[in-house]
Order: structure tokens, then C-alpha cells, then sequence
């Protein structure tokens, strides 16, 4: 028999606050009410603030990021189109392969796992690419299998310095609203994000960020779509209403997490206190003798994947997580299978639960052969937090 909670450390969904939970538990409302706009309204200004856009339109479709995926393709691009996409986890090997079924003509760059998108090449490319055949570029912002992080201002960057008028496409599904994004200065075109991971929220939102010049791409669209239509949403959204059914119960969360967010924490301190939290996770990492699957440079603030020793398999040490010590890590994907183990670090998180994860994670890799010290893990990294958190208190004292 389990007792107590069950910890949550994967990375996505990721856990939900009592007060967004509780706002959700509300009776069904009339979606058609004169009065329903007073709800929705404000998120949309709300995911503004957080997408870091004043020109950029926001649209929430029922669904997952996968589907904001197909609404941000399926909009904008024609059946036949050349896009620019690199591979470097199973994540951004998903997305090219929805661009490939959707039937784009996809030039991929594959590259090791551990690194991200290959801003140099992506410049090589885009630079020999004299007749803007391009029509698009798809970069990931935050790769969770293999806990890696990109540069997307770098993308932006290849694109000006080549003269390429390409749309930028960024999936920020576990990097939007925990990881810096910064839409209309990076000059993104289209961004999608999920509501299960940043936003604190349960599944069931796929977001967009949408730029003027990939809203006027999607009014020449070919490409076959019927639910995830932009113009429908436009007919409807800026009074606040949905050409369909939309999920009220999720709304009423968000108005939540967006206050969370952005009035009382602030969406800086927010960014801050995620690269502090991860922080702590590599270093334990590293005071086991531990190698992350990240090369330096590329780590993420919202996922850390941790490769196992030679003989130990990331699996069962996953299982006895949760069998003997009721605590969820997020599982090695596709090459990384059986090879590592992920803790995620985003959303509703503190540096206690940071060494909880640490602290379930020494033992059961213990428990399955790993020769660490599972203490130095915690103390690692509880040491860096306590010297971290004196640091910010004195340059708050300062100013």
C-alpha cells in the first residue's frame, strides 16, 4: 500500500497548483453567454505577455501541442513546400515526421544526440538558397528527450544575415513560459506550446503565437485542413467566443496560472528560478559521477536526461522509483531507451522538491547497481541552492 502523494518529476504533464486545480472545479457554463468574453479575453492578452509579443495573435485549440503542430503547418504552408528542419531528439524527429506526412518537402540536417539545432548549418543552407525555395524553417526550443536547449535567436539571426524571407517556426512546447522566448524580438512566426507543461495546467490546450506574416501566408494556403482554421478563430476570438466547443474548466485554470505567472511571481523571476532549479539537479548529477545526455552548452532549465552506468538499465531504475518510493521520472525515448532516465524540473516546482528527485533517484539507482554516493547528489546541489538563494538576497538588499 502507497501512502502520502505520489512526487511527479517528468516533464509533462507536470504538476498542477492547488489554486489552478481548484479554479477549474466549476460548474459547466453557457460557451455562448454575452458575457463569456469577460473570461476569455484577458488569457489571450495573458499568453500574449508570455509568448513576449504586442503583434503577434494568440489562438488555443483544444488539444496537445501535437495538434498546435498541425494547426501552425497546415495554415501556412502548401502541399509540395520545402522546409528546413534538423533531428536531434525524439521530439523534433516527431515534428519532421508530421512535416513529411503532411506532405512538405523536408531538407533535414541530423544531429547527435546531446546538441541542438546547428545554427551553422542552418546558415550554410539558408545562405545557398538563392532562390528562397525555403518556405520555412522549424527549429525546437527546448528538445525534452535528451533534456537539450536551442538557440533560437541564433536561428533568427542566419535567416537576417542571409537576407531569407523563410517563416520561422519554434516548437516551445516544453520551453514556453519557463525557458527565456521572446517572440517578437527573435522574430518567430509561428511558436506552439502545450498547456500541460509550463503553463501548469492539465493537457487539453495546444497554443500559437502567430505573426502577421504567417497570418497573411495562411490566407493562400493550400494545404487541407478543416478543424485547426485560423480564419474561424478569427471570426470568433476577439470577442472571446470559439467556433466550436471550447474546454471552459481549462480556462478558468489559466486565468489562474497566468496571475501566477506574470503578477505575482513575475515571468522573469519565473525563467530565473527554473535556471536555478535545474542547476541544482546538474550538479547533483555530477556529484554522483553521472554524465547528462546534454553536451555543455545545450542544457536545459526544464529537463535534465541522466544516462545510467554500463550495466544498469535506466528502466528498472525507473520502476523501483515508483514501485519503492511512489516518485515518477520521465523515461529514456527511442535510442536513449533503457540508457537514461529524465527528471523534470518545470511548472509548480521548488528546490525541496528538486532534492526529493535527487534523493529518490541515488536510491534507485542504488537499487540497481549504480555504485554512487546517493547522499552527494543532495548535498550537492542543496549547498549550491542555499548559496544561490543568499546571492539573490544580497543583490536585492543591494538594489
Amino acid at each position: 500500500m502507497k501512502t502520502g502523494i505520489n512526487h511527479l518529476f517528468i516533464p509533462g504533464p507536470t504538476n498542477v497548483p492547488e489554486r489552478v486545480r481548484q479554479a477549474m472545479n466549476v460548474p459547466m457554463q453557457d460557451m455562448r453567454a454575452p458575457d463569456f468574453g469577460d473570461l476569455t479575453k484577458p488569457l489571450f492578452a495573458g499568453l500574449k505577455n508570455i509568448l513576449r509579443t504586442e503583434t503577434g495573435t494568440v489562438f488555443m485549440f483544444p488539444g496537445s501541442g501535437t495538434g498546435a503542430w498541425e494547426a501552425a503547418i497546415t495554415n501556412t504552408l502548401n502541399p509540395g513546400d520545402k522546409v528546413l528542419m534538423s533531428r536531434f531528439g525524439q521530439f523534433s524527429h516527431l515534428w519532421h515526421e508530421m512535416a513529411e506526412r503532411l506532405g512538405l518537402d523536408v531538407h533535414v540536417i541530423d544531429v547527435e544526440w546531446g546538441r541542438g539545432v546547428p545554427v551553422e548549418d542552418y546558415a550554410a543552407v539558408l545562405a545557398a538558397d538563392g532562390a528562397h525555395a525555403i518556405k520555412a524553417v522549424f527549429a525546437t526550443h527546448n528538445e525534452t528527450a535528451t533534456g537539450v536547449s536551442s538557440d533560437i535567436e541564433g536561428v533568427r539571426k542566419a535567416l537576417d544575415f542571409s537576407g531569407h524571407p523563410a517563416m520561422l517556426f519554434v516548437d516551445g512546447v516544453s520551453a514556453v513560459g519557463s525557458i527565456d522566448f521572446r517572440m517578437d524580438d527573435w522574430g518567430v512566426d509561428l511558436i506552439v506550446t502545450g498547456s500541460q507543461k509550463g503553463l501548469m495546467l492539465p493537457a487539453g490546450l495546444g497554443v500559437l503565437g502567430v505573426s502577421a506574416k504567417a497570418l497573411e501566408a495562411s490566407k493562400s494556403a493550400r494545404m487541407r485542413r478543416a478543424y485547426f482554421e485560423f480564419a474561424d478563430m478569427l471570426k470568433l476570438n476577439g470577442d472571446g467566443y470559439f467556433p466550436y466547443t471550447p474546454p471552459t474548466q481549462l480556462f478558468h485554470g489559466l486565468r489562474v496560472s497566468l496571475k501566477m505567472i506574470l503578477e505575482e511571481e513575475g515571468l522573469d523571476n519565473v525563467i530565473a528560478r527554473h535556471a536555478r532549479l535545474a542547476e541544482g539537479v546538474r550538479r547533483g548529477v555530477a556529484a554522483w559521477g553521472l554524465k547528462i545526455c546534454a553536451q555543455p552548452g545545450f542544457e536545459s532549465d526544464t529537463v535534465t536526461t541522466i544516462m545510467v552506468p554500463e550495466g544498469v538499465d535506466a528502466v528498472k531504475v525507473i520502476r523501483t522509483g515508483y514501485d519503492a518510493y511512489n516518485t515518477s521520472f520521465g523515461s529514456g525515448l527511442a535510442r536513449l531507451a533503457g540508457k537514461a532516465f529524465r527528471i523534470g524540473h518545470l511548472g509548480d516546482l521548488n528546490e525541496g522538491m528538486c532534492l526529493t528527485a535527487l534523493s529518490v533517484a541515488g536510491m534507485a539507482l542504488r537499487d540497481n547497481g549504480a555504485m554512487i554516493d546517493t547522499g552527494a547528489g543532495v548535498a550537492a546541489a542543496s549547498e549550491y541552492y542555499r548559496e544561490a538563494r543568499a546571492g539573490a538576497a544580497a543583490k536585492m538588499a543591494a538594489e
